[in-house]
């Protein structure tokens, strides 16, 4: 809204220039002529301000300019340097540039009627144009210029028009060049408004828009870590302009801005003096605010520094462009009082030429009839000088980018002339149209100091900036001390020599932060209803750290770990059941001792090979037993040690397929006993037939094997590390399935109770044979473990003693078969050699036939027999034990065939157990007290 009411008034202000202002209401304005081909119109702001007479009778307001700036003199007599410069050169042949400068005194309305004059054919001009006309007209001595060009009184429309320099002015002529499309080249507003070409068809400037001033500025910042700065801007089209484009750059930098304060662009604004107490006020409040940037006018600036009290000095001003060179902001104010003072100024040129040119310009005020502008200044406070003083006193003026930004715009001009009139006769400034120069213009490549350049789409030049830094110097301000570059493209700040040393040097130790920074191993957190760059600072948590400043937590590594408010990760500890775990060591022993037992009962049996008690025990499937336990030790040492894939696969697939080779073997060794003492004869004639104790053996291992084989192909075991959830990282097998894993330890548990149940049936055989004892302790033991085991293991987190519950229940089921099997045998061995005979075990064969014929259950069952044939059935009994016994002597089968044949006959027969001994005698019965009476009896009891 307030857009378009500006509009609107810009308009208004438009329509009634042309219509109200008059010659004769103007004190007469300084202007600077030369007439040539090519006319190039100049607004140079050279004074500052006007002042507005009202006229009582109505009469349109008279306009008096003021404050005369020697700096835009020398702006102005830039171009008139740089179009005698271009004459000079053979670039255009026989065409020459000519200028007609005119000072816009800083107003939008005087530029606007200077402008219309512009457009016009200047038939009627005002009485010292006309005179000015006449001597240049005079001056000239040409026949051949008199011939093409209008003689006096009559001054060609202008072909191009380079200025203004305010943005302001530069919107408002634009729109009136563009109704003929006379092309307009700015060398100072830098407003992106006027880069839309929809608007602005005709306007080209050779500086960049201010959206990269901003953005150049916004670098600056955050090069210093200055996060927290004022702004102060104008109420114009540039300053609005830069100050959005400045909030939206730095809003994306996370650059809060403190206070903004927006002053009236119009100088004698009653609003102004309040504006100007604002933002001394603002400074005043804000210490923590030491960068302030500024978009504000040269003579606002100077309004500021000299209502700057003690607490609002000390800060770090960033001029921009508006400002940056203007040394007169400090008035009567020391540049220390102030603070420090970083301008961001447009690209400088070499000014040697130029400075060239002033030591040639003549002092005497009369000398330059046709450059008022020079002559007011010769008149006024260049009256006293002679050269080369004059040349001094106007070179400290110099402000290099306008050196460079208007020798830039003559150079575009000269060479799109010459690439128009190339094909065509330009004398005189015929034959082409305005908008003919326009494009080529836009079209046209042209240099200057050895570099090209040429428009963009929008009619600009992205040249970009260079930093100067203010400094004492000898008693004076030097506003030219360039210790930077900005390059556009590439957003890069280039130090030029020893810039960095000189630009931080003053601002170095200068912080401009809501919030103190936070160090490495805290985060920021924002504070409620405040900006982002207000915050605290809260420690990092576990497993997450910050090594900067200001910088945000960020969560540690899989493998690494942190504390609260740590500014680094640090390695986990990679930790398994080691071999230097006290536990693990105790295991060891127990395992190594375990196969040591092992390796000393498997030589003693081999030792004792033919002994009857290692041949009561079954002697090969006993080897086969001990070689399964050597097995089962060996498998619980993989269970130490650093954790890998093979060590994984090897230590599960060893200990299924060795303690099942152990059970298997249990379960052959009594189901053979059992076969020999305990099955009914009918039925041991069959199972003596099917029993195979290898085939079994390999039958059962083939099971186990097949469980492991599709466990290793399907999910095998891996060592994979795990999270312990603090500094620690454990490295453990994960079994992969625990589905095989079950199905491998309960197939060896199935084993294991189906031979508890067969070894409980043998319970009751002679102690010298019987191992079912023994057999069924040792399988209760390791049933009631790894029962005990499966659930505490599916249960248990993952920890560096997990494998330690396995081991132990391996050893405790290892260590119980050993026990169990092995040790009464080697007890008997080494220290009861007497009874380890033949004539004990069959000593103790008869005892245990002699109880069983006692026992009174056995006694009924035998008188339920037919009693017609007691006889003939103990004479069969008696030759049959006595055929069983005389069979183990020959080491031939026993005859079993006696279908009356009593089942505790078949119970005592050793076939199964005791090899042949020829040489032994059989031991006889004894007498039983109650043989002659009982007879019957006696032959059943044997």
């Amino acid at each position: 809204m307030m857009r378009q009411v500006r509009l609107w008034h810009m308009c208004v202000v438009i329509v009634v220039s042309l219509g109200s202002v008059e010659c004769s209401h103007y004190i007469e304005p300084l202007m600077a002529m030369k007439d040539g081909d090519i006319i190039i119109g100049g607004l140079f702001p050279v004074h500052e301000s006007v002042n507005i007479k009202e006229g009582e009778d109505g009469r349109p307001s008279k306009r008096n300019c003021t404050r005369y700036s020697m700096a835009r003199l020398l702006q102005a007599l830039m171009l008139v340097e740089a179009v005698e410069t271009v004459n000079r050169l053979p670039l255009l042949g026989n065409l020459t540039l000519g200028y007609h400068i005119v000072d816009t005194c800083s107003d939008v309305t005087t530029a606007v009627a200077v402008t219309h004059r512009y457009l016009d054919d200047f038939n009627s001009v005002c009485p010292q144009e006309e005179d000015m006309h006449k001597r240049e007209s005079s001056n000239e001595s040409s026949p051949a210029n008199h011939d093409s060009r209008p003689g006096p009184g009559h001054f060609r429309s202008h072909h191009v028009v380079v200025g203004g320099y305010h943005s302001e002015i530069s919107i408002a002529v634009a729109r009136q060049l563009s109704i003929k499309q006379i092309p307009q080249i700015s060398y100072g507003s830098t407003t992106g408004i006027l880069s839309d070409k929809s608007r602005f068809p005709a306007f080209m400037r050779t500086v960049p828009e201010d959206n990269y001033q901003a953005q150049a500025i916004v670098d600056i910042l955050v090069n210093h870590g200055w996060e927290w700065v004022g702004l102060v801007t104008t109420d114009g089209d540039y300053g609005r302009y830069a100050a959005q484009r400045f909030q939206l750059h730095a809003e994306k930098h996370q650059i809060c801005i403190s206070f903004s304060v927006v002053l009236p662009d119009i100088l004698d604004d009653t609003e102004l003096k309040d504006g100007i107490r604002s933002t001394v006020r603002h400074l005043e409040d804000s210490p923590k605010v030491r960068a302030v940037v500024s978009f504000a006018k040269p003579d606002h600036m100077m309004y500021i520094m000299q209502e700057l009290t003690d607490n609002a000095t000390g800060r770090v001003w960033i001029a921009s462009d508006n400002w940056a060179t203007s040394s007169r902001v400090l008035l009567n104010r020391n540049l220390s009082d102030v603070g420090t003072i970083v301008g961001v100024t447009l690209k400088s040129a070499d000014t040697t030429r130029f400075q060239t040119y002033l030591d040639s310009l003549d002092p005497d005020p009369a000398a330059h009839q046709n450059n008022t502008i020079l002559r007011q200044y010769l008149w006024s406070e260049g009256k006293d000088l002679t050269q080369p003083e004059l040349g001094a006193a106007l070179k400290k003026k110099i402000y290099p980018y306008a050196v460079f930004s208007v020798g830039l715009a003559v150079r575009a001009i000269a060479r799109a002339v010459v690439n128009l009139c190339a094909n065509r006769d330009c004398r005189g400034g015929n034959n082409f149209k305005p908008w003919e120069l326009k494009h080529a213009l836009r079209t046209a490549t042209f240099e200057i100091d050895g570099d090209s350049y040429r428009f963009n789409d929008h009619g600009d030049i992205n040249s970009g900036y260079d930093l100067v830094l203010w400094r004492n110097q000898d008693g004076e301000v030097d506003v030219h001390d360039i210790v930077a570059k900005y390059n556009i493209s590439s957003r890069q700040l280039y130090f030029v020599g020893d810039g960095k040393e000189k630009v931080f040097s003053q601002t170095g130790n200068v912080t401009s932060r809501c919030s103190a920074n936070c160090q490495p191993g805290y985060r920021k957190v924002s504070q409620n209803e405040m900006p982002v760059c207000c915050f605290e600072c809260t420690k990092c948590s576990n497993n997450t750290y910050s090594n900067g400043t200001d910088s945000n937590c960020m969560t540690c590594e899989a493998h690494q770990w942190s504390e609260e408010g740590s500014s680094r990760c640090l390695d986990k500890k990679i930790v398994f059941f080691g071999w230097k775990d006290n536990f693990a060591i105790v295991l060891l022993s127990f395992a190594a001792l375990g196969v040591l037992l092992t390796l000393v009962v498997l030589v003693l049996f081999l030792a004792q090979w033919s002994t009857p008690v290692v041949r009561a025990s079954v002697g090969p499937i006993s080897l086969l037993l001990l070689i399964s336990l050597l097995g089962t030790f060996v498998s619980a040492v993989l269970f130490v040690g650093r954790p890998n894939n093979p060590q994984c696969q090897a230590r599960q697939v060893l200990f299924g397929l060795s303690f099942t080779l152990c059970v298997s073997c249990i379960l052959v060794k009594s189901l053979k006993i059992l076969l020999a003492f305990q099955i009914v004869q009918s039925v041991k004639q069959v199972l003596k037939r099917l029993y195979q104790p290898y085939l079994i053996i390999a039958f059962c291992m083939c099971y186990q094997v097949a469980i492991c084989t599709v466990w290793l192909i399907l999910n095998p075991p891996l060592a994979e590390p795990e999270d312990l959830g603090h500094d620690q990282i454990i490295l453990q097998c994960n079994e992969g399935s625990f589905l095989f894993f079950g199905l491998m330890l309960a197939y060896i548990g199935l084993l294991g109770l189906i031979g508890l149940v067969i070894a409980f049936k043998g319970r009751k055989l002679p102690n010298c044979y019987n191992e079912a004892k023994f057999i069924s302790f040792s399988m209760v033991i390791y049933l009631i473990c790894w029962v005990v085991f499966g659930p505490v293991y599916a249960q248990a987190q993952a920890g560096v003693y997990l494998p330690a519950v396995e081991m132990v229940v391996i050893l405790i089921s290892a260590y119980t078969v050993l026990s169990c099997h092995f040790m009464p045998k080697c007890y008997i061995i080494c220290f009861k050699s007497h009874s380890n005979t033949r004539e004990v075990f069959r000593r103790k064969l008869w005892d245990f036939i002699r109880r069983k014929d006692d026992d009174p259950e056995q006694r009924r069952h035998s008188e339920s027999q037919s009693v017609s044939s007691d006889t003939s059935l103990t004479s069969s009994r008696s030759n049959s034990l006595c055929s069983t016994l005389s069979g183990s002597l020959s080491g031939s089968e026993p005859s079993l065939t006696a279908k009356d044949e009593k089942a505790e006959l078949g119970r005592m027969s050793p076939v199964f157990i005791l090899p042949p001994m020829p040489d032994l005698p059989l031991p006889q019965p004894p007498e039983s007290h109650n043989s002659s009476s009982k007879p019957s009896t006696l032959s059943s009891e044997g």
